[in-house]
């Protein structure tokens, strides 16, 4: 057996090992708080201190540049190139309940036709928010984690040379106005929205402070309400919360990826009676040519006869039979003793499901 097949099975083995031990999950990682999150800040600046790798043929670069040194009482004549110059899309994310004077990574994208943004300086550039709003302002040395050369007929690169990161290189300006102590209600939103998990997640809240406070609204929702004795104190009632140990359902879900050859399957995937058949044809096609050459001084012409040899082998097809309510681990143990590699899983998974066998969502990336 193949070094790589042998990795295969035991990575499966240890994924189907890890897969039939049940584990609660705590609920700050199963859920996310209504109004708190992230918001996504955008900003145009300009890279200046490159060295001859900026942009070249970029009309709005040159346009950048020109109403810059205006705005600084420089004046400059039309139609000038300045290649040491690169225009960027400037990207962060205002996480939830910052302040000002507090500091943001950056993400430096290139917009034009700029070769690399080593040794870079980002100028300073407003971020706004979704509503046209200054939220913060960046500024500051790029960083690439690596580099990009070129010759005449050779180059080397390491990363993505037109995307940099300044780490800290913005400033809160404005904050997002959400006093979490002053609610009277919370609202949870499942990641991942299932009846039976929402369920145990109302029941264990409710156990736990030992009153009605949550109702499922939904399969992703929870609504929930704050105890008299936690008013005015919702950041005390939201940490015992996130500690609470819930015990999340899932769907049986095959997850495939045919680029990758990987293959996902949850715990609960269940296939009912099916017979397998698996074999495989392999032809093999050598062309050999035969060459015929004159005696020497003769006038007699080179002759080449091709020769083609064609070699077709099928593997012996063997049939495996697989029992109503046959588990995960079974389902794999079966296809494994057949010999079957992932691309070939993927493919008989896909013609079982198309029997109306398998019992489990079949989902292909």
């Amino acid at each position: 057996m193949k070094l790589s097949s042998v990795v295969s099975c035991g990575l499966v083995l240890l994924l189907l090992t890890l897969a039939n031990v049940g584990h609660a999950a705590r609920l700050k990682d199963m859920v996310d708080i209504e109004g708190v999150r992230g918001n996504p800040l955008t900003g145009f600046g300009l890279v200046v201190g490159l060295n001859g790798t900026g942009d070249s043929s970029a009309a709005f670069t040159t346009q950048s540049l020109t109403m810059m040194l205006e705005r600084m009482g420089i004046s400059t004549p039309q139609g000038v190139k300045v290649k040491n110059i690169a225009s960027v899309m400037v990207t962060a994310t205002l996480p939830p309940f910052a302040r000002q004077g507090g500091r943001l990574d950056v993400t430096l994208s290139s917009l034009g036709d700029a070769k690399s943004l080593q040794g870079g300086t980002l100028i300073l550039t407003p971020l706004k928010g979704a509503d046209g709003k200054i939220y913060a302002v960046a500024q500051g040395a790029v960083s690439i984690g690596g580099f990009a050369a070129e010759g005449a007929s050779q180059s080397v690169q390491k990363n993505h040379p037109t995307v940099a990161l300044v780490a800290g290189g913005a400033t809160i300006e404005r904050e997002v106005a959400f006093e979490l102590n002053q609610e009277y209600q919370l609202q949870l939103s499942l990641r991942n929205p299932d009846f039976t998990t929402v369920t145990r997640v109302v029941k264990s809240i409710n156990n736990l402070f030992g009153e009605p406070l949550a109702t499922a609204r939904d399969s992703g929702t929870v609504q929930l309400t704050i105890p008299p004795s936690y008013q005015g104190k919702v950041v005390d009632f939201v940490s015992r919360l996130e500690s609470l140990q819930v015990d999340p359902d899932q769907t049986a879900r095959v997850v495939l990826n045919e680029r990758t050859g990987t293959i996902v399957m949850g715990e609960n995937v269940r296939v009912s009676t099916v017979a397998l058949a698996h074999g495989g044809l392999s032809i093999k096609i050598t062309e050999t040519p035969q060459v015929s050459q004159p005696n020497a001084k003769s006038k007699g012409e080179t002759v080449v006869t091709p020769k083609t040899e064609v070699d077709a082998k099928e593997k012996e097809g063997k049939v495996l039979e697989m029992e109503s309510g046959v588990t995960l681990g079974e389902l794999v143990r079966g296809l494994n003793s057949i010999g079957v590699t992932p691309r070939d899983l993927i493919a008989i998974l896909q013609t079982i499901k198309a029997s109306g066998a398998l019992q489990a969502e079949l989902e292909i990336l």
